[in-house]
């Protein structure tokens, strides 16, 4: 695509959306991929998502995660059992398994960008606004601590007795699905689309040009 091309099309997009630095590919993410910069949820004043994942108390769910962008750095993934208000960040880089939220830390970033999974135990509770939250911390940014340093995503949860019968899955990786998603437009799938728009227009344009 040339280079005014792009320009064009994320002039539309508007200032306000940040591009996917990491992306959950197993489930679907409250925000998206594009909305990660706020704590605890990726968007400030983060309200609970319409697609909710349902599974087993004490169950073992595979979350994968691809990095777009590297920064070098670990990931950590905590848990919620009633919304995502004790969720804490890590007071520092170094920072492992201080919180009791914290299920998985440490998981480290690999050189490049690459495609990530881990299996996570979920709590063995039951709970009907219980939450998974994935971080990504960064040790490029410094200093630590200046609201640039954590990228976050959160998957919203029912876990349920052993006589409650589970939804059917119906997303990529058998996800169980309480509530049927809405999917969000993505930012990336517009500037596809803006920018294939504008390319036919500029093509169109040079074509009637060599008519005349």
């Amino acid at each position: 695509m040339p280079r005014p091309l792009v320009f064009a099309a994320l002039s539309l997009l508007g200032p306000t959306v940040a591009h996917a630095h990491i992306e959950i590919t197993s489930h679907q993410s409250r925000h998206g991929p594009d909305y990660q910069k706020r704590g605890p949820c990726g968007v400030e004043g983060s309200p609970r998502g319409e697609v909710v994942y349902t599974y087993r108390h004490g169950q073992t769910v595979t979350v994968e995660w691809y990095e777009f962008v590297d920064h070098p750095g670990h990931y950590r993934i905590a848990f919620d059992d009633d919304g995502d208000d004790d969720f804490v960040d890590p007071i520092s880089p170094e920072d492992r398994l201080t919180n009791a939220t914290v299920l998985l830390d440490g998981i480290e970033d690999l050189p490049g960008v690459h495609h990530y999974a881990a299996d996570v135990e979920l709590p063995d509770i039951e709970c009907e606004t219980c939450t998974l939250q994935v971080v990504q911390v960064m040790t490029d940014k410094p200093p630590y601590g200046d609201g640039n340093d954590l990228y976050y995503h959160c998957l919203d949860l029912r876990l349920v007795g052993d006589n409650e019968e589970l939804p059917e899955p119906n997303l990529p990786g058998g996800c169980q699905l309480a509530t049927s998603p809405t999917a969000p437009t993505s930012p990336g799938a517009v500037l596809l689309v803006v920018g294939v728009a504008l390319g036919l227009r500029r093509r169109n344009n040079q074509l009637r040009n060599l008519r005349r």
